[in-house]
């Protein structure tokens, strides 16, 4: 009796371990794998103007807390190699990066191999790398894309920033010297995947017609994210065809797609003297989504909709959601987009932050 009992407990432990080795083994789901972003790049810069943030109520917040406590769970940051004046480059978003991570926020990192903004109009070379040889240049690429990576850690990161035309130009022009770029894409891949081999990486474009020629190109690179900027005034106004051609790049491509900048005004009036961005009906949707604080929660509640589509969209980042008029009133060097900013000219949230709330 006794040495059967003892054979039951001992096979009774040994199902229990063999469950529980099980269970450890198995990947826990990520209750955050669906992307709401905000890309706040500038506020280190705009924090040391001391501005007072509210919520919806009129309660003062911390800034980066009532983001989070809102839903948002994932911060995009640029980084350039040498800016002129340090705002966004390594130091600066190395520190800031570990400051979000350590309220339990994610690092989307976007990499603009430049010392200033690159985009589909200019991608600038550092002025450090700007007489390298290729060689020289791709070596640096991969170098800094390892030094980078390690002292960040992103959990996202984006090798170029909207490289509709390339990245690094002239060498690294898409349209004049295809596998020059291609080389360079390659080079920062391939030192993200040695330095960080959970860090998901996304090639992004601005615009979404046409993103078929781009990325017919890069198909043979290893990424694992499609990213599109939609913006109104520059990419169309009709989420329908967003829609419809996110789904079509989804499916070509066997990748997920991401909205990884997007932006809309509450308000076509200004609060510096900045020139802003949008100030016209005729760069937004002003018949089903005018220029209002509902205007604009209802257009980002259609772009998450969007987003939401399991299987074919990852997610969707908020471009300036920090961007107040932070130098005063009469500023001439200021924001340009405090009209489409997540805050109010008051700093009070606006109700477009709800839409991060929920899933």
């Amino acid at each position: 009796m006794l040495k059967n009992s003892i054979i039951t407990l001992l096979l009774l432990v040994s199902i229990f371990s063999c469950k529980s080795s099980s269970e450890e083994q198995t990947p826990i789901e990520d209750k955050d794998t669906f992307i709401k972003g905000v890309d706040i790049s500038n506020f280190p810069e705009i924090k040391t103007y001391n501005h007072q943030f509210y919520n919806l109520e009129g309660t003062e917040v911390d800034f980066v807390q009532h983001l989070k406590e809102k839903g948002v769970n994932t911060i995009r940051l640029r980084l350039w190699v040498d800016p002129e004046n340090n705002h966004s480059g390594l130091e600066e978003v190395t520190a800031f990066s570990n400051e979000l991570k350590s309220v339990g926020l994610k690092i989307w990192l976007t990499v603009h191999y430049s010392d200033t903004w690159a985009d589909p109009g200019q991608q600038e070379k550092p002025q450090a790398w700007s007489n390298m040889s290729f060689e020289e240049l791709n070596t640096m690429v991969y170098q800094y894309t390892k030094d980078i990576v390690q002292k960040i850690q992103p959990d996202y990161i984006q090798i170029g920033n909207e490289i509709n035309n390339g990245l690094l130009h002239p060498e690294g022009n898409l349209h004049s010297n295809e596998a020059q770029c291609l080389t360079l894409l390659k080079s920062g891949i391939k030192a993200t995947r040695e330095t960080k081999s959970d860090a998901k990486i996304m090639l992004h474009i601005a615009g979404h017609e046409g993103a078929d020629w781009f990325f017919d190109k890069m198909k043979a690179l290893d990424f694992d994210y499609i990213g599109l900027s939609y913006y109104t005034n520059w990419h169309g106004k009709s989420l329908t065809d967003l829609d419809a051609n996110i789904k079509s790049l989804s499916v070509k491509y066997n990748k997920e797609v991401l909205i990884a900048e997007m932006a809309y005004p509450f308000t076509l009036g200004w609060n510096d003297w900045t020139n802003n961005i949008i100030g016209s009906d005729e760069q937004i949707i002003p018949t089903d989504y005018p220029a209002t604080e509902e205007g604009q929660k209802e257009f980002l509640s259609q772009i998450k909709l969007i987003s939401e589509q399991k299987g074919i969209t990852k997610g969707f980042c908020y471009w300036g959601g920090e961007l107040i008029a932070w130098k005063g009133p009469e500023a001439r060097d200021a924001s340009s987009w405090e009209n489409q900013t997540l805050f109010d000219f008051g700093n009070k949230a606006l109700p477009a932050l709800d839409v991060f709330e929920n899933q």
